[in-house]
C-alpha cells in the first residue's frame, strides 16, 4: 500500500505540473518581473500610449546577422536586447506592431533586401564578413523608416528611436513645420557687395528633413495645421502675430525658439545703412509671452564664461587669446539624459542670454545647455564696441552659479493675449524648448564649406546643427513621445573598481611623479659619465669616477625596481576585491548551502525524533 500511494503520488505531481505549465503558457504569456535597478524591461508610460494608439498595422524587420557576430558576444547580447524590447512592444501593441528577424546571410535574398533598403553593413572579421543590425519599419501605405545601423553606444536611447519610428509610420500625413526667421537664413543679396549669398547650412538642413512653410516676419497670422513652429531671432513680431502663437501652443503646438540679446548675425532694420545697423537694437524676445509664463530672459546682459571660453584670433600675426563671450558648450555642461543632447560632444555659442522661472511659474524647466562655474553676466552694451576680449575678464568675477542657455518648459499656462475671433483657449499645456543664443546657427561657428568638383561639402565641426534637428525631431512626437526619456544601459560599469582605481592612482601618483624624476636625473647623469668615459682613455678615469658611474648604475636600477612596485601596487586593491568576490563564488556561497541543507536536516531528524516519542511513551 505504501508503494502505492507513493507511485499515486508521483503520477498527481507529475500531472499538476504539465498542467500548472500548460496554464502558465496560456494565462501568464508575457508576464515578467524586472528587478533591474535602472528598470530596463519595463516600458516607459509614453510608449506603452503609443503602441496602443496605433491605428495602421506597423511592421519592423530586424536585420541581424547571426553568423558573422559568432565572435562578437557584445554585439550578440546587444541584439537580444533589441530582440526583446521589439517583443515587449509587440506585446503592448494588440495586434498593431509586427515583428520580424531576418538573418542577412552572405549571397542570400535576405542580404540583397538589406542592401536594397539602405542598411549599413560593417565589415567584421579576417574573413571580410558584413555585420548587419539595423531596422527597417514599413506601414500600409507605402511608408517607410530605416535605422541602418543600431549602434551599441546609443542603447540608452534605443526605447526613444523606437517609438519615433513606430510613431511616424502610425500617422496618416507628414507633420508640417513652421519657420520664422528674422536672419537672412536663405542667403539673400549682400547690399555692400552686390553678391548672392548662400543659404545657411542649418538651413538647407531643416529644409531637406521636414516639410517646412516658411513665414514671413512680418505676417500677422500663422499658417493652419502647423505641427512645430521654428522661431529664430523673433524681433518686432505683429501683436496679432504674438496672439496666434499663444492661440497655437494653448492648442497642443510645439514651439522651438532662438532668442538673443545680442545677435551678431542681425544685419538690423536697414542694411544699407551701415549707421543705422549699428546703432539699432539687434535683440531678440517673446515679451510679453515669456512674462505670463513666467520664464525670466533679460536682453540687458549676457553670460561671460572663462570655464568655456574659445580661442578666437583677432588679428592676422597675433597670437589667438580667449574670448569670455564666445562659449564652447562640451559634453560636461549638456543634459546627458535626454534625447536631443545625450549624445552630442560640443557646441559653439556667441553672447548667449539665459533663462530662469519665476517662483510663481507653473511650469517646469529640464535644462539641455548650462554653463560652467565660472561664469557671470555682464551688460549687453558691452559687446556694440568690443575691441579686446581680454577688458571682459577683467570685469567679470566668478559666481559658482551655472546660468542655463537652453531648457525645455511644460506645464499648463493661462491665455493672456488670444483674440476673440481666433476662438482662444482660456488655458492649455504648453510644450516649448528656448535657446537664448542665434548666433550658433551661422555657418561660422559650426560647419566649414568645401569646394570638391563643382560641389559643396559641408565639413561640421561642431553639433550645433544636430542639436536644432534633434529639437525639431523630438517635437513633431506627440506629449507621449516627448516624455520618452534615455534610459539606463545594459552594460553595468565596475564602478567600485573605478574608484578603487581613481583613489590608488590618486595615493601613488606623488610617488611615482618622484621616482620618475629621480630617474630621469639619474640617467642624465649616468650619460653624461659615459660619455666623458667614452671620450677618455680608461686608464685616465679614476676608481672614484669607476665607483661613481657604477653607483648611478645601481642606483638607477633600484628606482627602475621602485617603479615598477609603485605601478603594481595600483591594482592590488583591486586584485584583492577579485579574490574576495571569487572566494565568495567559489567557497562561500556552497558552504552556506550546505550549513542551510545541515540545519534542515537536523531539523527534521528533530521533528522526527519528537514523533517517536510521542507514539512510544
Amino acid at each position: 500500500m505504501k508503494n502505492w500511494y507513493s507511485t499515486s503520488a508521483l503520477i498527481l505531481l507529475a500531472i499538476l505540473f504539465l498542467a500548472l505549465t500548460m496554464l502558465s503558457g496560456t494565462f501568464l504569456t508575457g508576464a515578467r518581473l524586472d528587478l533591474t535597478q535602472q528598470r530596463l524591461y519595463t516600458l516607459s508610460p509614453g510608449t506603452i500610449n503609443l503602441l496602443r494608439a496605433i491605428d495602421e498595422p506597423v511592421t519592423i524587420e530586424f536585420f541581424f546577422s547571426e553568423g558573422a557576430s559568432s565572435e562578437l558576444p557584445m554585439v550578440r547580447n546587444f541584439a537580444r536586447r533589441v530582440q526583446e524590447l521589439l517583443d515587449e512592444m509587440a506585446r503592448h501593441a494588440n495586434g498593431g506592431l509586427q515583428v520580424r528577424r531576418i538573418d542577412p546571410r552572405p549571397f542570400s535574398e535576405e542580404e540583397d533586401r538589406a542592401v536594397l533598403m539602405g542598411l549599413q553593413g560593417v565589415p567584421v572579421g579576417a574573413g571580410g564578413d558584413t555585420l548587419y543590425l539595423g531596422l527597417v519599419g514599413t506601414n500600409m501605405i507605402d511608408g517607410r523608416e530605416v535605422l541602418p545601423f543600431v549602434s551599441p553606444a546609443r542603447e540608452s536611447f534605443l526605447e526613444y528611436e523606437l517609438a519615433r519610428m513606430i510613431y511616424i509610420l502610425s500617422q496618416p500625413s507628414r507633420p508640417r513645420v513652421g519657420l520664422l526667421s528674422a536672419l537672412p537664413m536663405d542667403g539673400g543679396m549682400d547690399f555692400q557687395t552686390g553678391r548672392t549669398l548662400e543659404p545657411w547650412a542649418i538651413y538647407e538642413e531643416i529644409q531637406e528633413l521636414f516639410e517646412v512653410e516658411t513665414i514671413d516676419i512680418g505676417a500677422a497670422a500663422l499658417p493652419e495645421d502647423l505641427d512645430v513652429l521654428v522661431l529664430v531671432h523673433p524681433r518686432n513680431l505683429e501683436p496679432e502675430l504674438l496672439s496666434d502663437i499663444e492661440r497655437f501652443m494653448l492648442a497642443g503646438g510645439r514651439l522651438l525658439a532662438f532668442l538673443d540679446p545680442h545677435a551678431e548675425a542681425d544685419p538690423g532694420p536697414d542694411p544699407t545703412d551701415p549707421m543705422g545697423a549699428m546703432t539699432a537694437d539687434v535683440y531678440s524676445t517673446l515679451e510679453p509671452l515669456l512674462e505670463a509664463w513666467g520664464i525670466l530672459f533679460s536682453v540687458d546682459d549676457f553670460v561671460v564664461d572663462l570655464g568655456l571660453a574659445l580661442q578666437v584670433g583677432l588679428q592676422q600675426g597675433q597670437p589667438p587669446v580667449r574670448h569670455p563671450a564666445i562659449l564652447g558648450v562640451t559634453a560636461d555642461h549638456m543634459s546627458r539624459d535626454d534625447v536631443i543632447t545625450g549624445e552630442l560632444e560640443v557646441i559653439n555659442m556667441a553672447s548667449v542670454g539665459w533663462f530662469e522661472l519665476h517662483e510663481d511659474s507653473s511650469l517646469s524647466k529640464v535644462p539641455l545647455l548650462f554653463s560652467s562655474r565660472s561664469a557671470d553676466r555682464l551688460d549687453t552694451e558691452r559687446l556694440r564696441f568690443l575691441s579686446d576680449p581680454g577688458l571682459l575678464a577683467d570685469e567679470m568675477g566668478a559666481t559658482g552659479e551655472r546660468h542655463v542657455f537652453a531648457a525645455r518648459f511644460s506645464g499648463e499656462v493661462d491665455a493672456v493675449l488670444t483674440r476673440e475671433d481666433h476662438n482662444g483657449l482660456p488655458r492649455g499645456n504648453i510644450q516649448a524648448i528656448l535657446v537664448a543664443d542665434t548666433d550658433f546657427l551661422s555657418d561660422r561657428f559650426w560647419v566649414q564649406r568645401q569646394r570638391f568638383f563643382g560641389t559643396t561639402l559641408l565639413d561640421p565641426f561642431a553639433n550645433n546643427a544636430d542639436f536644432v534637428i534633434n529639437a525639431i525631431d523630438n517635437l513633431l512626437g506627440n506629449a507621449d513621445l516627448i516624455s520618452v526619456r534615455s534610459r539606463g544601459t545594459s552594460l553595468r560599469p565596475f564602478t567600485l573598481v573605478d574608484e578603487l582605481r581613481r583613489s590608488a592612482e590618486q595615493r601613488l601618483r606623488v610617488t611615482e611623479q618622484r621616482l620618475e624624476a629621480e630617474l630621469a636625473e639619474t640617467e642624465r647623469r649616468l650619460g653624461e659619465l659615459q660619455e666623458a668615459r667614452g671620450d677618455a682613455d680608461l686608464a685616465v678615469l679614476t676608481a672614484q669616477q669607476e665607483a661613481e658611474i657604477d653607483r648611478f648604475i645601481a642606483q638607477r636600477v633600484e628606482l627602475r625596481q621602485q617603479l615598477r612596485q609603485v605601478r603594481r601596487d595600483l591594482d592590488r586593491d583591486i586584485e584583492a576585491l577579485g579574490t574576495r568576490v571569487k572566494a565568495i563564488n567559489i567557497a562561500l556561497m556552497p558552504i552556506m548551502v550546505t550549513l542551510f541543507a545541515l540545519w534542515m536536516s537536523w531539523r527534521r531528524r528533530r521533528a522526527f525524533r519528537r514523533r517517536q516519542d510521542g507514539m512510544n511513551p
